[in-house]
């Protein structure tokens, strides 16, 4: 689904700042940024060369590319109702919106540094259970403004970026891939995107929460 599609489902959706609760939710879009590296999580329908031969997932800096938009959707064989705030330790999904494949990893070497390999992988958001990742974070809930690991569920290990850079056909984009050690490498913000509205029943439980 396009971004401006979303843009158009009017009040379910509120653009980065509106909403007063600075939580990221399921059903949102957004852009996320490899702090260490400062690029975005890429993909767009360019396969690799070696190893699956799967859609490619890369960082790049550009800020405007709308192809480094990601909806956040439940686990596998699940549903995430939107609007649901994203706890730290839950399983998810990250679709590309532009190609409908989701963010994915398994036991094949990445290109260039000879980490684990990470693809988009699947047909209109439906693959495979090696689609889930989970997010650490500190805290009870993935928030806007916090760095967060993605770490996947089959394997353990980290999305990351470590700097190697690719040569044609996607010239100056950066490898993305998968390690086993947490390092600055494997940080993640939210950034540009669509934020679903946490519901009221869920806001409110989160104020009487901090109480």
């Amino acid at each position: 689904m396009a971004v401006l599609s979303l843009l158009l489902l009017g009040g379910l959706w509120s653009a980065v700042g509106a909403s007063d609760m600075a939580v990221v939710t399921c059903g949102s879009v957004v852009k996320l940024l490899n702090t260490r590296h400062n690029v975005r999580l890429h993909s767009h329908d360019v396969r690799y060369g070696s190893g699956s031969g799967q859609q490619s997932v890369t960082g790049v800096t550009s800020v405007d590319d709308s192809n480094s938009y990601w909806r956040i959707r439940g686990k596998t064989a699940t549903v995430c109702e939107r609007g649901t705030p994203i706890k730290c330790g839950q399983p998810i999904r990250l679709t590309h919106i532009n190609t409908g494949r989701n963010l994915h990893s398994h036991h094949f070497t990445s290109p260039l540094s000879g980490n684990q390999e990470v693809s988009a992988f699947g047909e209109e958001g439906e693959g495979d259970y090696l689609d889930d990742w989970t997010v650490l974070c500190n805290g009870p809930y993935w928030v806007r403004d916090g760095e967060v690991r993605f770490k996947h569920s089959s394997t353990e290990v980290l999305l990351s970026v470590t700097g190697e850079q690719y040569g044609r056909p996607i010239s100056g984009q950066k490898e993305v891939h998968g390690m086993a050690q947490p390092s600055q490498n494997n940080y993640w913000k939210a950034m540009e995107g669509i934020f679903m509205k946490p519901s009221e029943l869920l806001k409110a439980d989160v104020h009487h929460a901090e109480l």
